[in-house]
């Protein structure tokens, strides 16, 4: 049996404590906040969306950065393993579009109480208000932890769990990466990812709130085509949101320093431009003397239609049987690539993860323990991986933190 420090009482440290005492170690649990859990409280909308119930072997195609250091820590404890230990823990689980697995519930803070249960039947000794400091290491081994009221507490393993620097309100500062430099390990640069974009365009103001769904979009860099998705996304007072668009950020965060970047909007990616014109065609003769504005309702939602009208080139009052095939041509061209340019990422307080982090490569990926300090061990956010929406990022949480607390020998 050894002494076990947990660093953050998030998804991955709540789990890490959980399996580390399941395996008999006497586990202690520090929390600098008032409350553990408070990412997973925000979390899918304050739903929680746990894992995902596709294919495991469908899990890395989700995960966009170092996918392959995941395979032991997926295949040790599963998207279905987390999904059995939160049933047979007592929570009832449900799956939803995307195969999105969220409580039944739809109360993130069941997820926790879920958790917590576990920690308490398990031995697990929680500590909040308790901000670590500093690790102690002798000879290259873990020693314990240095508190900020100068308290130092023994151990024989740390695990590592403070997460990243998205949602700062909930805690994470990035603490995490401080102690990982310390101990001699590399921290790739953090940025905010699965986020939502600024655009340049000033009357995007003008659609907030607007969600559209069943669109396609196009993020390309000059000519160069970066991401394409079908799904959906919603207009803010300063530019894009919504799940295909944090999808994308995901994706498009290399070029975070090559914006602006063009964003192209297929509001109506069902059909061809063939298809298109001779669907507008029709409507047009059914208007023929009616004035362009009135004409296009039953193509948009209403709160579009100024903004497509504006960029249509077409005059608003113009008759529909004075339309030229050019312009009505023109207009087709717009509906399949209504045009935005994105000018920014929002920063950290609205980023859904964080990309970067403890390079992967100074760990062991069977057992999560460091290669430059005996009985150093790291678990979730606080490393560099990240993954799209969907379940996924938590899903690296959960299998990392078991893998850690099952691996301390």
């Amino acid at each position: 049996m050894k002494k076990v420090i947990v660093i953050g009482g998030g998804a991955a440290g709540m789990m890490a404590a959980i399996q580390a005492a399941e395996k008999g170690h006497q586990v202690l649990l520090l929390e600098k906040n008032e409350k553990l859990g408070k990412k997973i409280y925000i979390t899918g909308k304050g739903r929680c969306n746990i894992t995902n119930a596709c294919d495991t072997e469908d899990l890395f195609k989700h995960v966009l950065r170092n996918r392959k250091f995941l395979y032991s820590a997926f295949y040790t404890f599963s998207n279905w393993q987390v999904m059995d230990f939160f049933q047979n823990h007592g929570l009832a689980l449900k799956t939803e579009r995307g195969e999105r697995v969220f409580p039944q519930s739809d109360h993130s803070s069941d997820v926790i109480q879920t958790l917590q249960r576990a920690m308490k039947q398990k031995g697990v000794k929680v500590r909040l208000f308790a901000q670590v400091t500093e690790i102690l290491e002798k000879e290259q081994s873990i020693a314990g932890v240095r508190l900020k009221d100068g308290e130092s507490i023994d151990a024989e393993a740390v695990i590592i769990a403070t997460g990243g620097c998205s949602y700062v309100s909930t805690g994470s500062d990035g603490d995490g990466y401080k102690f990982a430099e310390r101990l001699g390990h590399t921290v790739k640069k953090p940025r905010p990812s699965l986020v939502p974009f600024e655009v340049l365009e000033p009357w995007v103001r003008e659609l907030q709130g607007l969600s559209l769904k069943n669109i396609k979009i196009y993020i390309r860099k000059n000519k160069k085509l970066l991401y394409e998705e079908f799904g959906e996304m919603l207009f803010t007072h300063y530019g894009v949101s919504g799940p295909l668009i944090l999808s994308a950020s995901g994706v498009v965060n290399d070029y975070m320093e090559d914006l602006p970047l063009s964003l192209d909007i297929d509001l109506k990616p069902a059909l061809s431009e063939e298809q298109l014109d001779k669907r507008i065609l029709r409507d047009f003769q059914e208007n023929q003397n009616r004035q362009f504005k009135n004409a296009v309702q039953k193509l948009f939602p209403a709160k579009l239609i100024p903004a497509i009208i504006d960029r249509s080139g077409i005059h608003p009052e113009q008759k529909v049987n004075e339309i030229t095939k050019e312009e009505r041509q023109r207009f087709v061209r717009l509906i399949k690539a209504f045009p935005l340019t994105l000018s920014g990422f929002r920063d950290f307080n609205e980023a859904i993860v964080t990309r970067g982090g403890v390079n992967v490569r100074e760990l062991n990926p069977s057992t999560m323990e460091s290669r430059l300090v005996q009985g150093l061990y790291f678990a979730g956010e606080v490393l560099d991986l990240d993954a799209l929406t969907g379940g996924f990022n938590l899903q690296i949480a959960w299998s990392t933190g078991y893998l850690a607390g099952d691996s301390i020998r």
